[in-house]
């Protein structure tokens, strides 16, 4: 894509793993040491049904996407975006308002919670279809004094509805943003990530973000990666979103089925 709770809350549970891996098709031969998981900064579990926790997630309201060409309106209503049954539904829906021809929600912690590297990771069951285009990513904390692509954008999870398979993870700053991003594509053989739920995450450090689906890491980008400067030495907030259509994606088509829920099991993130 081109927004908590704090330590000592309780929460449903947390995994406490210490992993090497080998970076494999990453242009290195070090190994980096998945974070143990024992230090929150931030988790939302969505135990509370009704609107998100307003102390967390706040709202972009709007269409257009923002430069994206998307097609759906962004609300805060009920339809769009709810927590019930320990989980976020993020809804996008077929239906004429405020203009746009679809409506759906984009949540984020701008303001509300930031943070410069450790883990950021979300559970996710992901929806289905042509056209759709659900996202889990941080934008630099300083994007009002610091526009996009300048203040650095990290695409956790980004995919296609119409590749159910497939997703990425990415980079965006300036000098490699848009269609020039630095990302990696993750192909979740012999399975679909629209029929049960998946782990996303990242890992972050001074010099690297090491990019995980279910703590398999297929990715790690470095300074030396990217075609113009490393601006991932500061805080970032979180986005989540469903959007419509758009430059990614392409327009819904005839065997798109709408309403369409992206499902959240917990948002966590470690120092």
């Amino acid at each position: 894509m081109n927004q908590f709770k704090i330590n000592n809350i309780p929460f449903k549970s947390i995994l406490v793993t210490t992993a090497l891996f080998a970076f494999l098709g990453c242009n290195t031969d070090e190994t980096q040491t998945v974070t143990t998981r024992t230090t929150l900064t931030m988790q939302d579990e969505f135990n509370t049904d009704g609107a998100p926790d307003s102390a967390i997630w706040g709202y972009d309201i709007g269409g257009d996407g923002w430069g994206n060409s998307e097609l759906q309106y962004y609300t805060d209503r009920s339809e769009n975006v709810k927590v019930e049954d320990g989980m976020l539904h993020i809804t996008a829906m077929q239906e004429s308002f405020m203009g746009s021809s679809y409506t759906s929600a984009r949540l984020l912690t701008k303001g509300k919670f930031d943070q410069a590297y450790g883990r950021y990771e979300a559970r996710i069951q992901l929806p289905w279809g042509q056209g759709l285009w659900p996202a889990f990513w941080l934008l630099g904390a300083d994007i009002d004094a610091n526009q996009w692509p300048n203040c650095g954008e990290i695409d956790v999870m980004e995919y296609r509805g119409q590749n159910p398979t497939i997703m990425s993870g990415a980079v965006h700053g300036p000098g490699y943003s848009g269609g020039n991003a630095i990302f990696k594509e993750y192909d979740l053989v012999n399975d679909r990530f629209d029929t049960g739920f998946h782990i996303f995450g990242i890992e972050w450090g001074v010099n690297y973000i090491n990019f995980y689906v279910d703590d398999v890491l297929y990715n790690q980008i470095t300074p030396e990666d990217v075609t113009g400067e490393w601006v991932y030495n500061k805080p970032f907030f979180i986005i989540m979103n469903v959007a419509v259509g758009g430059s990614f994606v392409g327009s819904p088509n005839a065997d798109t089925v709408f309403p369409q829920t992206m499902l959240v099991d917990y948002v966590r993130v470690y120092e």
